[in-house]
């Protein structure tokens, strides 16, 4: 199993003690400074100081990311365009893309609409080939057509998966706790089996949890010790699937003739359900119904 740490400290400390270069993937999930109880008032600055601290955490990121690594950043609505400025215009990353991160639930208002989606930004540090996985993170074609890719199609630049509501068996005692499945495919498509990947704000510690599965080496920065002694119990737990997932990943593709039904089902399975195990009786459920018994041959 890969090596997993978890630093308790101050992010910026934490980050001066990494190596140039060092870093294949970071996925930063940084205070948005709406007020947030963290435990230890980090998400109470004014503008210039919130802009201060992005400044100064994003340039030691950009620091340890080796050269076509690639940094995913959530951020609020409020300060996301400052973000990008800085990330582009003042340390040169490269734009990937501009994440929408949809939610079907979430906090209402009566006085405007209701939020219901958060953003990531994905930059890259010029200089390097880029990973980018593709096929690791494709979703199932809705129809087969001799054009497509069976291996399934890109999912896209805006994400369905709900919060992780407080009836959930893996919910934590964290304001803000992210699902597995958004981690998840961000670490399959920018790092490798054996790559480093960085947490500077680890929550409640669902990037080291999903790298741990992952096979990724990681390390987690937490500034609240109650924290980092979750994230530690978090770690010990046994695993069975991730916490979360994209419909999609369940989606049998229409009208596949007989031919093309051999080794379909190992195949979804190994394709898209390899953190999903429980997801594997409803798949087979939808497949006999969808094809009867032809789905068994395999």
């Amino acid at each position: 199993m890969a090596a997993i740490e978890i630093r308790c400290g101050d992010a910026l400390e934490e980050l001066k003690k990494l190596g140039d270069g060092s870093v294949a993937l970071i996925i930063s999930d940084p205070p948005y400074n709406l007020g947030k109880d963290y435990g230890n008032g980090s998400d109470q600055f004014d503008f210039d100081e919130y802009i201060k601290f992005s400044r100064n955490w994003l340039c030691e990121a950009c620091r340890i990311l080796k050269p076509g690594g690639s940094i995913y950043v959530f951020m609020g609505m409020r300060y996301i365009a400052y973000v990008y400025a800085l990330m582009e215009r003042e340390f040169g990353l490269s734009f990937r893309s501009w994440i929408t991160w949809f939610y079907t639930q979430g906090l209402g208002k009566t006085r405007g609409f209701s939020p219901r989606h958060d953003d990531i930004l994905m930059f890259s540090k010029p200089g390097g080939n880029i990973t980018f996985n593709l096929d690791a993170i494709r979703v199932p074609q809705k129809c087969y057509r001799s054009v497509n890719n069976m291996r399934g199609a890109n999912p896209g630049n805006v994400w369905e998966f709900s919060h992780i509501h407080y009836c959930n068996k893996n919910r934590r005692a964290h304001p803000t706790q992210k699902p597995e499945a958004l981690y998840e495919r961000m670490i399959l498509a920018s790092s490798n089996p054996g790559d480093l990947v960085i947490d500077p704000f680890a929550g409640s510690g669902t990037l080291l949890r999903v790298c741990q599965q992952l096979r990724r080496r990681a390390v987690g920065i937490e500034v609240n010790p109650n924290y980092v002694e979750m994230i530690k119990e978090r770690l010990q737990e046994p695993f069975s699937s991730f916490d979360s997932f994209d419909e999609r990943i369940t989606r049998i593709p229409a009208e596949m003739e007989k031919e093309m039904l051999k080794g379909y089902v190992v195949h979804h399975i190994e394709w898209f359900l390899q953190g999903h195990k429980n997801l594997i009786p409803r798949f087979l459920k939808d497949m006999r119904e969808k094809y009867g018994e032809d789905y068994y041959a395999l």
